[in-house]
């Protein structure tokens, strides 16, 4: 277990060459087969003692991640319990036992005209996990985030490759693992934290010993990963969240009633955290009518009052502004409203756009993300221009309706279309926030991420680590003890059709 973020005398981190990065790959190798033949105790182990170290030195962490990212400090904190629930919720589905799926079709021998064998299938670990971070969450989709931990759960060693955006507050997120691991007694190897220049960190993905991917951020960056992976001689899959401009679509008889509540509401959660969300509400689909222009002048007037906040890093900044002021020189585009600038170096002012239906269709662009606190309002000349927008859309993460009863009447076919653009799909709900339970989906189809069969948040995220293996008449004794006739664990299984703990 390694985390090198030494520093020169300038504050910059150390950088691994390849040479010692192969060597933790190898480590990591290495450390595969003992790792994911230890008990399942063990691991339950090992996940809960993460999150007591973390907890342990939440305060250094909240210092270190508020100076390197400028996030509020009571913002971190929250992050930091997320971060630890997470971790206890997938030493809890360990603990349970049955996310293994376990299967068994019993042998019979008189079936007719062939003997029916006994066939018995299960969730194995894959091997070695390569995890990138996100810049906009230090915890949650960091280090010890919902990539790491869901590996580490399915039974495989995680390299993670560092964020430049907080390097110190991963070496401190790092040596909770490394502690937690030396306390449980996990194999060398089971993780390392690597700080790596970013043309070495694509070079890991090429790497023959990682057996996948997990990433989080910009498109460029998911897109480069997943070219690399398919590039290898034995490709694996790369599940990369590259973002999403998040559709809200915003029906007649809602603004009739609620005009004022929905543009507060979605303004707060366009510009919450300066709007370094992948869950940003960044597109807003409106049909014409006064209710409509109520609306906008109202969503208008909140970014005026909203207060701007530093962004996460110059370079998160930078593209931001340079996106804003392409937005603005584009003639089909109108401002409607727009933030005060803040004396705080590098705040993102927030701002919002009009355009009309036609325009959007004609400027696929439009699509494109803005990674802060911008959106577009297209305003729809009718039903059928608004159903025309709708499926033109891109993959999503989220698409959104906020809508009354009578709107679900009238416009029932809008949210079959959005079934096919989106992992989650909301009603009168801001996009912001993604509840980590067992049900949520932090997916979607191409361009939002690379893989719209998983998630990254929830314990679904597990099954992007593992693969089912079936064993077919095999002795008791050399089955996974989740196979095996006595059912130790008195974990749900699938026997001959129908959900049982019963032994055979």
């Amino acid at each position: 277990m390694t985390t090198r973020t030494d520093k020169h005398e300038s504050g910059s981190p150390t950088l691994l060459n390849w040479a010692e990065v192969e060597a933790y790959i190898k480590r990591a190798k290495d450390a595969f087969e003992p790792y994911r033949q230890s008990a399942v105790s063990q691991r339950i182990d090992f996940l809960r003692q993460i999150a007591r170290e973390i907890d342990a030195i939440r305060t250094d962490l909240i210092e270190a991640s508020h100076r390197e990212t400028h996030l509020p400090e009571g913002r971190l904190g929250g992050e930091i319990d997320r971060t630890i629930n997470q971790i206890n919720l997938f030493a809890g589905v360990l603990e349970e036992g049955s996310w293994v799926n376990a299967i068994i079709d019993t042998a019979n021998p008189q079936r007719m005209p062939l003997p029916k064998p006994d066939i018995r299938q299960m969730q194995l670990p894959i091997g070695p996990v390569c995890v990138y971070g996100a810049s906009n969450f230090p915890f949650a989709f960091s280090v010890a985030g919902g990539d790491t931990i869901s590996a580490l759960a399915a039974g495989c060693p995680v390299v993670y490759k560092v964020h430049e955006g907080h390097p110190q507050t991963s070496s401190l997120v790092s040596g909770c693992i490394e502690r937690a691991a030396r306390e449980t007694g996990m194999p060398d190897g089971v993780f390392a934290s690597l700080t790596v220049a970013r043309e070495v960190g694509v070079q890991v993905v090429t790497h023959p010993s990682i057996a996948a991917v997990a990433f989080t951020g910009s498109f460029a960056g998911g897109k480069a990963l997943s070219d690399a992976a398919a590039k290898r001689q034995v490709p694996i899959p790369v599940y990369a969240e590259m973002g999403s401009i998040n559709p809200v679509f915003l029906l007649p008889d809602q603004l009739k009633l609620h005009a004022e509540a929905t543009a507060t509401a979605l303004a707060a959660s366009n510009t919450l955290g300066a709007g370094q969300f992948c869950t940003n509400p960044g597109l807003m689909v409106l049909l014409q009518s006064p209710d409509t222009e109520r609306f906008l002048s109202i969503y208008g007037t909140q970014l005026e009052e909203q207060t701007c906040h530093a962004m996460l890093t110059p370079g998160i900044y930078r593209a931001y502004s340079a996106g804003v002021e392409r937005l603005k020189s584009i003639g089909a585009l109108s401002l409607m409203g727009e933030g005060k600038n803040s004396e705080l170096a590098e705040a993102a002012v927030p701002v919002a756009f009009r355009v009309s239906g036609s325009d959007f269709l004609r400027n696929e662009f439009l699509q494109e993300e803005y990674f802060g606190p911008a959106s577009i309002h297209v305003v729809a000349e009718d039903e059928a221009q608004l159903m025309e927008i709708a499926n033109a859309l891109d993959g999503q993460l989220t698409a959104g309706v906020w809508c009354t009863d009578t709107d679900i009447d009238a416009f029932e076919p809008l949210f079959r279309v959005l079934e096919h653009k989106a992992g989650r799909l909301i009603i009168n709900g801001a996009p912001t926030g993604v509840e980590v339970c067992h049900a949520m989906v932090h997916g979607g189809p191409f361009p939002a991420t690379t893989d719209a069969r998983s998630t990254s948040v929830g314990t679904q995220a597990i099954y992007r680590f593992t693969r089912p293996v079936s064993y077919q008449n095999y002795p008791d004794r050399l089955l996974p003890v989740e196979l095996r006739d006595g059912n130790e664990s008195s974990i749900w299984r699938k026997v001959d059709g129908e959900l049982t703990r019963k032994s055979l």
